[in-house]
């Protein structure tokens, strides 16, 4: 992540985290019994040691101690996708575009998005920065240390919704990552000067260049969005994230237009996949060739399954070696009338929409909203494990299918070694 992961300038304390009970595939890593509970210290915003609960090898004095009880304590959440520009403008546009984007079969999506389109008339910093604040609070209360933020520059947008975002950016530099995405929303062919105002936000601090290029009317000018964004990525070394394919459209194949691209250019790796709902209609020898391509180009997805009535196959690209995340996507806004920026909350959906229900698939989902959500966008030494940084939740129930069935305020919320929320 560019910009948005250097160190919070803050003092570190050193913690101990007692009686933790780690998740089976994190025991099985650290080669620890999942039977048994450990001590996590936590010195230097690092993870100094894991040991067998009770073992005196602490050494120096710590400045804390938490009774974890008994309770999991996993990595904090990752949101891998959120329209944070948007977020509780639902009141200001209406239900018209909430109508088309959840229509039978999505085949409105793009209707949606130009009604929606209508709000950044009324974009001003700081009457978005309110909404953007509150939504990031509730987020890192619930456990979420990083997030991919989308925020829309275009010729409507201009750079009022970018500026509010990295403003919550900096802001929030001691309690999270935001990783902020200049989004050109409608487009760069159908709206004119938009590739411009991308550039001006990626000049003036975005981390990521966005992009939409299903949005587009032509396969040509769809391609043309493409090579355009990664143009700039490559010229600004960034990374990219792009919404793909999301309409009930089986024709739709902007994400292998995106990955063929990408591999053209020499980014693997540097590349994310939103949506891709279109991946739902795919015949099954299309969806495979698709899934090489993408292990090719080594793009991960975000899916937001609770957002639309479609989404991308989140199990089958899992099984053919595609990393997958999930995402809130939106917070009350035009394309969905929910959400707390809560993690739990979006896995314990998505295992519904998903059908991930066995204790397997639940494990799974946790994955997505952690682990594999930090992989999808680059965060490294993310994972519990000595000498990585220390972004962990201690939650109050001792299991994944219970964590997540209630979904509830982790009891504590480590970021990069400092406790940044704390829920009675």
């Amino acid at each position: 992540m560019a910009g948005s992961l250097a160190d919070p300038s803050i003092d570190l304390p050193a913690i101990l985290i007692r009686d933790a009970r780690l998740r089976a595939s994190t025991a099985a890593r650290l080669g620890v019994d999942p039977a048994i509970h450990v001590d996590l210290l936590i010195r230097d915003g690092r993870y100094a040691s894991i040991v067998p609960a009770g073992a005196e090898t602490v050494g120096a004095a710590v400045d804390r101690t938490v009774d974890a009880a008994g309770g999991l304590v996993t990595e904090s959440f990752v949101n891998g996708h959120l329209h944070l520009c948007k977020v509780n403008t639902l009141d200001l546009v209406g239900d018209d575009a909430l109508a088309a984007y959840h229509g039978a079969g999505m085949g409105g999506a793009m209707t949606a998005i130009e009604r929606a389109a209508k709000v950044k008339r009324l974009y001003r910093t700081d009457r978005l920065l309110p909404g953007i604040r509150r939504a990031l609070e509730r987020g890192v209360e619930y456990g979420m240390t990083h997030v991919r933020a989308f925020a829309d520059t275009d010729t409507t947008a201009k750079q009022e919704g970018v500026r509010a975002v990295v403003a919550a950016r900096d802001e929030f530099l001691d309690r999270a990552a935001v990783q902020v995405v200049a989004f050109p929303q409608d487009g760069l062919i159908r709206d004119p000067g938009a590739a411009e105002e991308v550039r001006r936000a990626l000049k003036d601090g975005a981390d990521v260049v966005g992009g939409i290029p299903w949005i587009e009317f032509t396969e040509a000018a769809m391609r043309e969005h493409i090579v355009q964004m990664i143009d700039l990525a490559v010229e600004f070394d960034r990374d990219v994230s792009m919404l793909v394919d999301d309409a009930g459209d089986a024709t739709l194949r902007t994400l292998e237009t995106l990955a063929t691209e990408t591999l053209a250019r020499g980014w693997e790796g540097r590349v994310t996949a939103q949506h891709a709902r279109a991946m739902a209609l795919y015949p099954e020898p299309s969806f495979l060739r698709l899934a090489a391509l993408l292990r090719q180009a080594r793009i991960g997805v975000v899916s937001d399954p609770h957002t639309g009535p479609l989404h991308a196959r989140v199990r089958e690209l899992r099984d053919q070696g595609v990393p997958v995340a999930l995402g809130q996507d939106d917070i009350a806004d035009a394309y969905y009338p929910f959400g707390r920026n809560n993690m739990l909350e979006v896995g314990f959906l998505a295992a519904h929409l998903l059908w991930m229900t066995s204790a397997s698939d639940l494990e799974a989902i946790y994955d997505m909203i952690t682990v594999d959500a930090a992989r999808v966008l680059g965060i490294a030494d993310f994972d519990i494990a000595v000498g990585h940084r220390a972004n962990c939740v201690v939650h109050r129930y001792p299991t994944v299918r219970e964590t997540l069935a209630e979904h509830e305020r982790p009891r504590l919320v480590v970021y990069r070694g400092a406790v940044v929320a704390e829920n009675a």
